[in-house]
């Protein structure tokens, strides 16, 4: 897998990623490995996993796969802090056997944003604890707060790096003001945002803030909860998302006129390069101006294998300028 340069940092991590977030919830620990030890052998090195994912179950069960079938140092780990899950789950405790299997947190139970020096450096030492590593590679603020002065959330960051637990400072989901009042004060070489498709807002403020101040950008969300695939052309499938209670609702408001016209353009795409649609949503993030990477959940090892097709794909010109067309169109 082709390893793109972060930013104007040293970093260097592969175009796609592993998000783990489906991990201890729709993923069990068995199928998890799986999928890790097929991204690695494949020459994926980007990993992303928070505390947050699934009451923590996602990290826990990173840690447990990292050593004996995946090396530690052949990996890129993004981790997070600053998002304090709602509901401690049982078995928190690092030392503690991860349980199986975990439900999904509902997203009625709202996280709690702290990017305090206590909180964030607390969630570091645990994290880096439960990893059983010295280091992560990337650790990102998770959430802009408002109730922390910025200036400390910047000593945060200058202090993790300096101490050497942490290699890469980063953030999650700050707007373009945000991202620019911090990369200015703080040790930051990476922008993680949602970007796809149908989510195209990061292209006019977040990507050419970033770009403006030497970061990558890696987007997330990248199939825009799975529109992109074209699995809902024909109804709601009965494992999707849309047809999760926590989720239905999202992906309802999410598939209307316009997201028919992309999907419709994607699938045409797919047919005549002889792939799926996911494949060339996927491929056409990839190669937007100012991504590092892009990172995608699996499920299962099936959907692993459709998202790694998409880097052997080169999207020609005239179909990405096409798709690009339609997905810009709003009537």
């Amino acid at each position: 897998m082709e390893q793109r340069t972060v930013g104007r940092s040293g970093l260097r991590v592969s175009r796609i990623g592993l998000a783990t977030h489906t991990w201890g919830a729709h993923t069990d620990a068995e199928a998890a490995a799986v999928q890790l030890v097929a991204f690695a052998e494949a020459g994926g090195t980007l990993v992303d996993t928070s505390p947050a994912y699934n009451g923590g179950a996602a990290q826990r069960i990173l840690a447990q796969l990292l050593g004996d079938l995946v090396s530690r140092d052949d990996l890129v780990i993004s981790g997070c802090a600053g998002v304090i899950p709602a509901v401690d789950p049982p078995h928190a405790d690092p030392e503690l056997p991860t349980p199986e299997p975990l439900q999904p947190v509902p997203e009625a139970l709202r996280p709690t944003i702290d990017a305090s020096r206590r909180t964030l450096l607390r969630q570091l030492d645990r994290t880096l604890l439960e990893l059983g590593t010295d280091y992560l590679d990337i650790w990102n603020i998770g959430a802009w707060d408002p109730s922390t002065p910025l200036d400390e959330v910047a000593a945060t960051l200058d202090y993790a790096v300096r101490s050497g637990k942490v290699r890469y400072g980063g953030v999650r989901g700050f707007n373009a003001w945000q991202l620019a009042s911090l990369a200015a004060i703080a040790p930051v070489c990476v922008a993680q945002t949602p970007y796809s498709l149908l989510a195209r807002g990061a292209e006019a403020d977040v990507v050419p803030a970033a770009q403006h101040h030497g970061l990558g950008v890696i987007a997330s969300a990248p199939l825009a909860g799975g529109i992109l695939t074209g699995k809902y052309r024909d109804g709601v499938p009965a494992d999707s998302r849309g047809a999760d209670e926590a989720t239905a609702a999202e992906i309802s408001n999410r598939l209307d006129d316009r997201a028919t016209r992309v999907v419709d353009a994607l699938v045409t795409a797919a047919d005549g390069l002889g792939t799926s649609p996911l494949a060339v949503a996927l491929a056409w993030i990839r190669d937007r101006p100012g991504i590092a990477s892009l990172i995608v959940g699996a499920r299962d090892i099936g959907q692993l294998t459709g998202v790694m097709a998409a880097e052997t794909l080169e999207l020609p010109r005239a179909i990405g300028a096409a798709i690009d067309d339609v997905s810009a169109r709003t009537e």
